[in-house]
C-alpha cells in the first residue's frame, strides 16, 4: 500500500466527497439491516397469528402495514446506495483527470536523457491503462470497502443483539477467508504486475510498428513484425489467463464459505428455536443477514484485486514521477519579463557526456558568436555538431564548461524565456499529424498567429508555392510525423515553424539534408534577409551550406579540428578543403551518371 500513498493528497483535497460517499454507505446499510428486522417481525406475527388464529382482515392488514415499510425502506436504501456512487464514484473520476494531468505535465518537465531511456509504448500505457487500473482503487474498491466494513460491523452489532452462540457460528467461517485472502493478494499483486510489464511491451511494439510502417513495408518484414506481435501477445495472453483463473477460483471458494455460514444458521439456529432461546423470525432475520454479509464479503476478494492491481500500477506511475530533470531551471521574473535576448553565445571550455549512455560527444570546445553573425559547425556523422545545437537549447546542461549568452551563464537564464528566443530546427524533423498552418503556427503557438505570418514564413522556407499546389493549401492534413510529405517539404516546413515568431537566434541543424544543392542554395537565399540582424548557427555535413558564414568550425571526434573563413579554411588545404573535395567529387559522380 506504500505505493497508493500518492494518492492521499487527492482524498484530501475532494475528503467532503469522501466523507459523504461513506456517510451515504452507512446510512444505506443501517436502512437495509433494518429490512431484515421488519422481516423478522413480520415473520413472528405471522407464527403468532396461526397460533392465536386470528382473522384474515387483521391478518391481512397487518402484514400490508410491514410491506408497505419494507417496501419503503428498501427504496430509501436504494436511494442512499445511489448517493454513495455519486460521490465516491464521481470523485475516482475527478481523481483520474488530475493524476493524468499531474502525469502529463511531468512528462514534459523531464529533460531528453529520461527520453532516452525510456520508450514512447510505456509512457503511454502508464498515463493510460495504469492511471485507470488506479482509478478502480479510488472509486470501486473504495466504495465497496466503505460498505463491507459497514455492513459487517452494524450486522455483526446486531446479530450479536439476538443471539452471541447463533453469531459466532456465522461468523466462524470469516477468520478462514481472511487468511486465504492475505496470502491470495499477494500472489495477485505479482501476476498483475507481470501482466501490466507486458501490456506496456505490447504498446511499445505497435507504436513502433505504425510510426515506422514505411520502413517496415519496404522491407517487406511484415508477416515476421506479425509473428513477433503474436508471440508477444500470445505471452500477455497466458500471463493474463492466469491472472483470471486464481480469481475466478477465489470467489467461488468464498460463495462456499458463505454457504457453510447460511447451514450453520438454519441447524444451529432451528435448534434455538426449538428450545425457546430465539424466534423462528429469528432465523429468517439471520439468513436474510448472512445474504446481506454474503456480496459484501465475497466483493473483498475482488476488491482486494483492485487494490493489488492498483498497487502494482501506482508503483509504475511513482517511478516516472519520481523521476527528475537533471536540468536545474531558474523561474526568475525578471528573465520571464524580458521581451528578447541579444543573441551573444559563447562555449568557454565546454566538454559534454550524455548521462544516458556515457559517450562523450563534446570535449573542451570553445567559441563565440557575436550577435547579427552566422557561425557554421561542419563535421563527419558523429562529431558532435547536432550536441552543440542541443546544448544551446539547454536540452542537456553541460558536463563541463559554460554556456554564456549575452554574457550571462545559460544555466542562469529563465528556460522558457531562452526558448523563445531561439528557432530550432533540429536534423530529425517532427511534423504533428495536424494541417500545414496549425504545424507552421506551433512555432509560436497556436491562435498567436494570422495566416499573413505563416505565408511569410513559407515564403523564407521556398515551400510556399508547394503549399499553394495542395488540395487543401494551408488546411491540408499532415499525416503522423508527416508521412503524406517528402523529406524536402517536411524539412521546409520545420524551416517555417522556426522562423515564424522572428526568434533572435537561429539554429539549423542540417536540416537542408533531404533537398538538392540548387533549392538549398534558393532556401538559403530566402532566409538570408531574415537572418540579417540574428544570431545564426547553421550545422552541416556540406561545405555548400556552410561557406557563406561568417565563421566556420570543423569539428572532429567533438573537438575543434579547424576553424576561420571559407577562404581561411581552404587555403590551410587541411580538414575543411579535404571534406570540400571529397563532396566535389561525389557532386561530380553524381552529375555522370545523371541522364
Amino acid at each position: 500500500m506504500k505505493s497508493l500513498q500518492h494518492l492521499n493528497k487527492y482524498f484530501w483535497k475532494y475528503k467532503w466527497r469522501l466523507i459523504l460517499g461513506i456517510l451515504f454507505a452507512i446510512l444505506s446499510t443501517f436502512f437495509g439491516i433494518y429490512v431484515a428486522i421488519l422481516v423478522r417481525k413480520a415473520t413472528d406475527f405471522m407464527t403468532h397469528a396461526v397460533a392465536e388464529h386470528f382473522s384474515f382482515e387483521t391478518t391481512a392488514h397487518e402484514l400490508l402495514i410491514y410491506g408497505l415499510l419494507i417496501l419503503g425502506t428498501t427504496i430509501v436504501s436504494g436511494f442512499l446506495m445511489f448517493l454513495m456512487r455519486q460521490s465516491i464514484i464521481v470523485m475516482s473520476r475527478l481523481i483520474e483527470y488530475d493524476l493524468k494531468n499531474e502525469i502529463f505535465s511531468h512528462y514534459q518537465s523531464l529533460d531528453m536523457a529520461f527520453y532516452r531511456r525510456n520508450n514512447t509504448g510505456d509512457l503511454m500505457n502508464r498515463i493510460s491503462e495504469d492511471v485507470s487500473r488506479v482509478r478502480m482503487y479510488i472509486g470501486p474498491a473504495v466504495m465497496y470497502f466503505a460498505s463491507t466494513i459497514a455492513t459487517l460491523i452494524l450486522v455483526s452489532a446486531t446479530m450479536t443483539n439476538v443471539s452471541t452462540k447463533l453469531t459466532l457460528y456465522v461468523l466462524f467461517p470469516l477468520p478462514i477467508l481472511v487468511v486465504v485472502i492475505y496470502f491470495v493478494s499477494d500472489l495477485i499483486n505479482r501476476m498483475s504486475n507481470k501482466v501490466q510489464e507486458q501490456l506496456s511491451k505490447l504498446s511499445t511494439i505497435a507504436q513502433e510498428t505504425f510510426s515506422g510502417i514505411r520502413v517496415l513495408k519496404a522491407y517487406a518484414q511484415e508477416e515476421p513484425t506479425g509473428n513477433y506481435f503474436t508471440s508477444e501477445s500470445g505471452v500477455y495472453r497466458k500471463r493474463y489467463l492466469g491472472l483470471i483463473m486464481t480469481e475466478a477460483l477465489f470467489s467461488p471458494f468464498i460463495l462456499l464459505l458463505m454457504g457453510l455460514s447460511t447451514l450453520l444458521t438454519i441447524y444451529i439456529g432451528g435448534k434455538q428455536a426449538i428450545d425457546g432461546q430465539i424466534t423462528y423470525g429469528n432465523i429468517v432475520e439471520f439468513i436474510i443477514y448472512v445474504g446481506k454479509l454474503t456480496w459484501p464479503v465475497a466483493s473483498l476478494g475482488w476488491v482486494t484485486s483492485l487494490v493489488q492491481r492498483a498497487a502494482a500500477s501506482q508503483k509504475r506511475i511513482n517511478e516516472f514521477l519520481n523521476s527528475h530533470s537533471e536540468l536545474k531551471i531558474k523561474n526568475s521574473e525578471v528573465d520571464i519579463q524580458l521581451n528578447s535576448v541579444k543573441g551573444n553565445v559563447e562555449f568557454k571550455n565546454v566538454s559534454f557526456v550524455y548521462p544516458d549512455s556515457g559517450i562523450k560527444a563534446i570535449d573542451n570546445i570553445s567559441f563565440q558568436v557575436q550577435s547579427g553573425k552566422s557561425l557554421a559547425i561542419i563535421g563527419k556523422t558523429g562529431s558532435g555538431k547536432s550536441s552543440v545545437a542541443s546544448l544551446i537549447c539547454r536540452m542537456y546542461d553541460v558536463s563541463e564548461g559554460k554556456i554564456l549568452v549575452d554574457g550571462k551563464n545559460l544555466k542562469e537564464w529563465n528556460l522558457h524565456s531562452v526558448r523563445k528566443q531561439i528557432g530550432y530546427v533540429p536534423q530529425d524533423t517532427f511534423l504533428f499529424s495536424d494541417t500545414v498552418e496549425n504545424n507552421i503556427s506551433f512555432g509560436v503557438g497556436q491562435g498567436t498567429s494570422n495566416r499573413e505570418q505563416v505565408e511569410q514564413a513559407t515564403k523564407a522556407a521556398g515551400i510556399f508555392s508547394e503549399i499553394d499546389r495542395f488540395p487543401e493549401k494551408f488546411k491540408t492534413m499532415i499525416g503522423e510525423r508527416g508521412i503524406t510529405l517528402s523529406g524536402g517539404q517536411k524539412q521546409r516546413i520545420a524551416i517555417a515553424r522556426a522562423i515564424i515568431g522572428s526568434p533572435q537566434i537561429l539554429i539549423f541543424d542540417d536540416c537542408l539534408s533531404a533537398v538538392d544543392t540548387e533549392t538549398e542554395a534558393e532556401i538559403l537565399g530566402s532566409l538570408r534577409k531574415l537572418m540579417s540582424g540574428k544570431t545564426t548557427i547553421l550545422i552541416s555535413h556540406r561545405v555548400s551550406t556552410v561557406k557563406d558564414a561568417s565563421h566556420i568550425i570543423a569539428l572532429e571526434h567533438g573537438r575543434i579540428k579547424e576553424e576561420g573563413t571559407h577562404q581561411q579554411l581552404m587555403d590551410k588545404k587541411g580538414y575543411y578543403f579535404e571534406l570540400y573535395k571529397m563532396q566535389m567529387a561525389e557532386d561530380e559522380m553524381k552529375d555522370a551518371v545523371q541522364p
